[in-house]
């Protein structure tokens, strides 16, 4: 028998705030995240703009060795997981430490590392390099990070797909909860990757925008939209067991339903033009939900303002659910924190559940110029009340790779 799965605790970094609810203040006064790189001189770059978490100090957070030693992708993911535990009102001795796991991932892990340490090798000499470039370089350490700190013995595993890793990660971490391997798992990502070789990579592939006006910059379904905005910080949930989480007395925020994965095995970074990739997941997630399309009040999309995933993700939308799509209400928060790669599903699910809670559909910043072949309702601008019982939040990456997760309102 399925087991129900629930959501006790949330933890966020992220461009538009250091935390959940500061987080959830900036989606309702819409505030945009978005300015000019000062995390490393671009004096021998293109400008860009991106989406850094500012004013962030993270001795704040952590013990001084802590905080000097990690990456900065180790450093957001340990700070996610701390505020999701200080929320979650469990002790040490309140769970089998063995049947906790640590789902939480990475798109490309400690870039910050490899390019500092790369630099120094180059320039001066390899038997100069950090004895922790490796454990800061490797994607499984965000995971590993969190599980030494609270002592979580159950699987701490990092799934790469790219910029739907976190959403990937929430699934199987809910799918090992339902099937009966764990009762508790901390699911989500983190991201840390504008330096030089970050942004100059996407750069060259011309996959972010070339737009200087931070308001012009993300504009996901926009007509003008030009690509999107390279962003860092840190989702995370904890997911637990309805009965373990009831009988502790924890309070829930609300259920996980589903999950659908899958690939389009089509393009290493390009969707499939027929949207069946997307059209085929989010089917999957729904049936696994046992829900209908109809049910479907709200969509958190991948809305990467960029020119192919926004036309097919609304063309996916729109094969999938017919004339529900342009009752269901879609808010593309990429819009104002930009997009963290791996660690987007992450933020973007923890902005999910704080909707379902609150009611509101989080809004699509700085939408101007319509695009004929994007008309569904993206909730331009402003937030919007409405009950929100079934929620859905897809992410997509590149190699084809699709993930889609179902919410649902807590309702006992």
């Amino acid at each position: 028998m399925k087991r129900r799965v629930v959501i006790t605790a949330l933890g966020t970094i992220n461009a538009i705030g250091h935390n959940v609810e500061e987080t959830w203040k900036s989606v309702l006064e819409g505030r945009n995240g978005i300015g000019e790189i000062t995390l490393f001189d671009t004096d021998n770059q293109k400008p860009y703009l991106v989406a850094e978490v500012k004013d962030f100090h993270p001795e704040d957070h952590l013990p001084p060795k802590e905080a000097k030693r990690l990456d900065r992708t180790m450093v957001f993911g340990l700070v996610a997981a701390q505020e999701a535990w200080a929320n979650s009102g469990l002790d040490e001795s309140s769970f089998d430490h063995d049947r906790f796991g640590t789902f939480v991932t990475s798109g490309i892990g400690g870039l910050n590392t490899i390019n500092d340490e790369s630099k120094k090798a180059h320039l001066k000499s390899a038997d100069r390099m950090s004895p922790f470039f490796v454990p800061n370089s490797i994607i499984n350490l965000v995971s590993g990070n969190i599980a030494i700190k609270y002592q979580l013995k159950g699987p701490a595993i990092g799934i790469v797909t790219a910029c739907s890793s976190a959403t990937n990660a929430i699934g199987e971490a809910f799918r090992y909860i339902r099937d009966g391997y764990l009762e508790l798992a901390f699911a989500g990502g983190a991201e840390a990757s504008i330096n030089e070789i970050g942004v100059g990579g996407f750069a060259s592939m011309k996959a972010i925008s070339p737009s200087l006006d931070k308001d012009r910059a993300s504009i996901p379904f926009d007509l003008e939209r030009t690509g999107f905005v390279m962003a860092e910080g840190a989702g995370v949930l904890l997911l637990e067991e309805y009965e373990h989480a009831k009988k502790r007395g924890a309070r829930i925020l609300a259920e996980l339903l589903g999950y659908g994965v899958n690939c389009d095995a089509f393009h290493i970074t390009q969707p499939d033009e027929t949207a069946e990739g997307i059209v085929k997941c989010m089917r999957l997630a729904i049936e696994d939900a046992f829900v209908k399309p109809e049910d479907i009040d709200y969509i958190s999309p991948h809305g990467t303002s960029t020119y192919y995933n926004d036309r097919l993700e609304t063309k996916g939308i729109k094969l999938l659910f017919g004339k529900h799509a342009y009752q269901i209400s879609i808010g593309a928060t990429k819009s104002m924190h930009g997009h963290s790669l791996g660690a987007v599903g992450g933020i973007e699910s923890v902005i999910l559940v704080k909707a379902l809670m609150e009611g509101i559909v989080p809004p699509t910043i700085n939408y101007r110029v319509k695009d004929p072949e994007c008309d569904l309702d993206y909730t331009p601008n402003h937030y919007r009340k409405r009950e929100i019982r079934y929620a859905l939040k897809n992410s997509l990456g590149f190699g084809g790779h699709n993930a889609t997760l179902v919410f649902k309102k807590w309702e006992e």
